[in-house]
């Protein structure tokens, strides 16, 4: 892509939707703003702009009776076409103007996936406002912020409880026109429920609609996607209409499916970018069918959606995958005599296959027969009885994941992509593709035909690395009311700065290495990235769910580390009792009845010569010995926290990364103890 072609492309403004206003600069923070689209002469940046609008009455009108929308509810499927999707969304559209929604304001949406949520996100667009996705972890302080923040008129809640949220802090949000509450019955005086909308966007006639559509511009933007606010208060990453339907295009190039025939599950928070993009503009791209999973998703209930839809694709965050892979180790390590003979045969020749792939060589004759025999004796049906029976596209996403877990389900004939992008690049950047040469376990794959990447030199990285700065169609138009935030992201010549430190091998693999901003850097001016080196030693220790390096203007490295645990299903919290396969360790350990907190204050603390502190040190000594590139990088102190990291608990964000700061501040008094000077009477010298 010659991205000097970029400012010479001009295309015609003409009367809305689907112009293009014109625009000297690549980023803005202004509501209203507009940029410039860096468009090509040839290549994925050459695509003719298309608004949100025609994107989606070209698939209802192409195919207005093909199955859009799907949700379970009173124990039956309930559909929506394409046709009564795109006309559903109209409707809400003029429901959302009539209510008082201006143009360039929020639309806040909060509440489990559902039609109503994805109907909502395309109304609130089609009317010129913002679809803005509210995480349902929020609390009203946080819901209050992102209302304020996006300029919010109308909120659209599922139910009484995230209603409270937004009731609750009500007084602070003077601009709030209207609630809507899609299920149940609304909670408060005022709230309409669903019904309700769609009867008022029916009594409206089309005229005020279209004047807004024929005001909208392609490179202006219609969404928010919210940063997890990891470092900071959350930040509203600025998506124009050309961003999501130019990219759910270059997904179907990238990942191409069958008009009409692709099947996804959607669980994913639709707050965040990947699903977001996945669920709605990439699934109107394709006409695919969109399974809504249930709302307990993630506490159970996942499984059984997958295994009746068994989706074509399917998105999961490393955690999401890493569930998965516990419980089939949990069982296979039931299985014995001949049943775990076959299994473990055809799992090699399910891994060979991928193998052959990954180095480009030819399966042998015997090979080839003993990979069929292994789908049809073994593979096929567990692929099944885990929802995957019909994959053609498996992703991990928002973070890393290990090799071995990618190992595992490719022996199972689930291959899964690894991939990087941000909110910030619209997720395209790198992918592992299923190619002889596009594939490297560890990497992230390779860059994308769509994206310009390339590596800046940062101090205190090594050799070879740096800051992966990254520049396209896909780059974001700015953080919004943040013209420092913007600035410092995108500089002068369009360029992204994404803050990762990365290493491209000589191949042209992407590995991530770290962050700038998580660089661990000990007095002695040492500048360490820990995502390695945590991952290093979870590997070395499987029964460790987390592990987090500490360090910083510290003498020396030392580590955080919590035990894999079971959740609670209602809250998500995290329970003192050990899985079975880490209570297996502790027995074999001859360690009964172990909880987390026992295994931190009793079996380490108080007996730090224990079996269970001696399996720990050994794993440290380990990575010491054989994986630390510099001594700068040994780990010499470590301590086991009496509770694993989550979600409710601040550890850990809406997307499951790790909140590093807060982790720092909520566990002070450990860390000060780590490096006390009488550590070494009390711990595990």
């Amino acid at each position: 892509m010659d991205e000097d072609t970029g400012s010479s492309v001009i295309v015609e403004p003409s009367d809305g939707p689907d112009q293009v206003l014109p625009a000297t600069s690549h980023k803005t923070w202004e509501p209203a703003g507009c940029v410039r689209l860096y468009m090509t002469r040839d290549g994925p940046a050459a695509e003719r702009p298309i608004s949100v609008h025609t994107f989606m009455q070209n698939t209802a009108q192409s195919l207005p009776n093909q199955p859009a929308l799907a949700v379970k509810r009173d124990g039956a499927w309930r559909y929506w076409t394409y046709q009564q999707y795109f006309e559903e969304a109209r409707t809400v559209a003029k429901a959302f103007i009539r209510l008082g929604l201006e143009r360039f304001h929020g639309v806040c949406i909060m509440g489990f996936n559902s039609p109503e949520w994805v109907i909502a996100s395309y109304g609130a667009v089609f009317a010129g406002g913002f679809s803005v996705g509210v995480y349902t972890t929020n609390s009203p302080e946080a819901c209050q912020y992102q209302a304020a923040d996006s300029r919010a008129q109308v909120v659209v809640v599922e139910n009484v409880a995230y209603l409270n949220k937004f009731l609750a802090v009500k007084r602070f949000l003077p601009g709030i026109k209207a609630i809507v509450q899609w299920s149940g019955v609304p909670g408060a005086p005022g709230v309409l429920s669903w019904a309700e909308l769609l009867a008022v966007g029916q009594a409206e006639k089309d005229t005020e609609l279209e004047h807004r559509l024929s005001l909208a511009a392609i490179n202006q933007c219609c969404t928010l996607i919210y940063t997890s606010g990891t470092t900071g208060p959350p930040k509203g990453v600025m998506c124009s209409q050309d961003h999501l339907t130019w990219a759910a295009r270059q997904y179907d190039q990238i990942l191409p499916g069958v008009e009409g025939r692709e099947r996804l599950v959607s669980y994913l928070p639709l707050s965040h970018l990947a699903a977001h993009l996945l669920d709605i503009y990439n699934a109107t791209n394709m006409a695919a069918t969109v399974y809504f999973a249930q709302p307990d998703a993630l506490k159970g209930s996942l499984l059984q959606t997958l295994v009746e839809v068994q989706p074509t694709c399917f998105v999961g965050v490393p955690r999401v995958w890493e569930k998965i892979y516990e419980k089939m180790q949990e069982v296979g390590a039931s299985v014995g005599g001949v049943k775990k003979s076959i299994a473990t045969w055809a799992k090699y020749h399910g891994l060979n296959y991928y193998n052959a792939i990954k180095e480009g060589r030819t399966l042998t004759g015997y090979e080839t027969l003993a990979h069929s025999l292994a789908l049809k004796l073994f593979i096929n049906r567990v692929k099944t009885a885990l929802g995957m029976g019909q994959h053609r596209h498996l992703v991990s996403a928002a973070a890393p994941i290990s090799p071995d877990v990618l190992e595992y389900f490719m022996s199972l004939d689930i291959p899964i992509k690894e991939g990087y992008g941000l909110s910030e690049s619209l997720s395209l950047a790198t992918m592992s593709l299923l190619k002889t040469g596009m594939f490297q376990l560890g990497s992230v794959g390779k860059v994308l035909p769509q994206t310009i990447l390339q590596l800046k030199e940062v101090d205190g990285c090594k050799p070879g690395e740096g800051e992966i700065i990254m520049k396209g169609r896909n780059i974001f138009m700015g953080y919004l009311g943040l013209e420092d935030k913007t600035n410092g992201t995108i500089d002068d010549d369009g360029w992204m700065h994404t803050g990762d430190i990365g290493s491209l091998d000589s191949d042209g693999f992407l590995y991530i290495t770290g962050r700038i901003k998580e660089l661990v850097i000990t007095a002695g001016g040492e500048n360490t990235p820990p995502v390695l080196i945590e991952s290093a030693i979870k590997k070395l220790l499987p029964i460790i769910s987390n592990a987090m390096l500490v360090g910083d203007k510290r003498k020396f490295l030392s580590i955080l580390l919590t035990l894999k645990t079971e959740v609670d299903e209602d809250t998500t919290e995290p329970l003192e009792v050990l899985t079975p396969a880490v209570q297996n360790v502790m027995k074999e350990l001859g360690l009964n009845d172990v909880t987390t907190v026992s295994a931190a204050r009793e079996e380490v603390q108080c007996h730090p010569q224990g079996p269970l502190a001696s399996l720990i040190q050994t794993a440290i000594t380990n990575y010491n010995e054989h994986h630390a590139i510099s001594n700068a990088q040994k780990v010499q102190r470590w301590t086991l926290l009496p509770c694993d990291f989550s979600l409710p608990g601040g550890e850990l964000n809406s997307t499951l990364k790790l909140r590093r700061q807060f982790v720092m501040d909520k566990y002070k008094d450990e860390i000060d103890a780590i490096y006390s000077p009488v550590w070494g009477t009390k711990s595990k010298l």
